[in-house]
């Protein structure tokens, strides 16, 4: 095959087919063929390639190890296709504005306030995507991303939110319980609460650095600990009175304007990384992209207090 050809597409996608359902009649179904007429498109990728893709037994079909080696090409080539022709559609319908945002930072701060920017602009049909999972905007079906992190991604424009810092958080009635919470050693009576996720993803401080900088002495460290892999289900552990989080401000600010949770003391360590809205550089004069952003800068804007790290500058 010349480099500079590809095989016939209809051949490919019948491949895709049967490599993925591992028979040929499942496959042809899919494609709403016959079983016949996928059989010889195969036939004729295989003489394209000059290659045999699949061994043919009884009752099923197996990849052959030229077939195993195209297959995890071919189904990805496949999959950014399609993803690329949903972008094509959502575009010309110029309604629809896909937003990416991690599951702590949507429950606890996007989802409560996304109702202003639906009331602002109910031309714009805005869809959350909530997910730490890594977005390619280039290939994925996702206009912009809220994520925690440096900042930097290659062919994207970043424009700070707001800063982050930790601190210990609980529940009013836990503060002035018994026994209360007056000084860091007051944290021995109590269970502390972690987020794995300070550790796991976004490299935040954690509880043993939180108390060695307010000096507590390892033998006045808690009494019991409680985990948790998910940001805001420690929040809420915190709030219904379980124990005292090593809070992230920017999730609980919320939390803390209503009174649910209150920051005994006033060590707070920041965090290295910030909170970025992130999109591809050749879509920044988007006009939905450009009314997102607007809308969040405003919000943060009229939203974060003045005790948080702030809004980023």
């Amino acid at each position: 095959m010349p480099p500079e050809r590809l095989p016939p597409l209809n051949s490919l996608r019948a491949f895709n087919a049967a490599a993925r359902h591992m028979s040929f009649q499942n496959a042809a179904a899919e494609l709403f063929v016959t079983p016949a007429a996928l059989s010889y498109q195969i036939r004729n990728l295989e003489d394209y390639l000059g290659v045999k893709l699949f061994n043919r037994l009884n009752r099923a079909v197996e990849l052959t190890e030229h077939g195993s080696l195209i297959a995890p090409g071919i189904r990805e080539g496949f999959a950014r296709l399609s993803s690329t022709m949903q972008q094509l559609e959502r575009r010309k319908s110029n309604k629809v504005l896909v937003v990416s945002a991690g599951p702590a930072i949507t429950a606890k701060w996007l989802a409560p306030r996304l109702y202003r920017f639906v009331r602002k602009h109910p031309d714009i049909d805005a869809r959350i995507s909530s997910s730490i999972t890594k977005v390619d905007l280039e290939t994925d079906d996702v206009d912009v991303v809220i994520r925690f992190g440096p900042g930097k991604y290659e062919n994207c424009q970043s424009e700070k939110l707001f800063y982050e810092y930790v601190t210990p958080m609980c529940s009013p009635n836990l503060l002035n319980g018994e026994p209360p919470i007056h000084t860091p050693s007051d944290l021995k009576n109590h269970t502390l609460i972690y987020d794995d996720t300070h550790v796991g993803f976004f490299e935040l401080a954690d509880w043993n650095v939180w108390l060695n900088e307010a000096g507590v002495k390892d033998e006045d460290r808690g009494h019991g600990t409680l985990r948790f892999n998910v940001a805001d289900h420690s929040l809420d552990a915190a709030i219904s009175g379980a124990g005292v989080v090593l809070g992230r401000y920017a999730l609980a600010q919320g939390d803390i304007k209503a009174g649910r949770l209150v920051m005994p003391f006033d060590l707070k360590i920041n965090a290295d990384f910030a909170f970025f809205l992130v999109y591809l550089e050749n879509r920044s004069d988007d006009p939905n992209i450009r009314a997102f952003r607007d809308w969040l800068m405003e919000e943060i804007g009229g939203t974060v207090a003045d005790d948080a790290p702030g809004p980023a500058v």
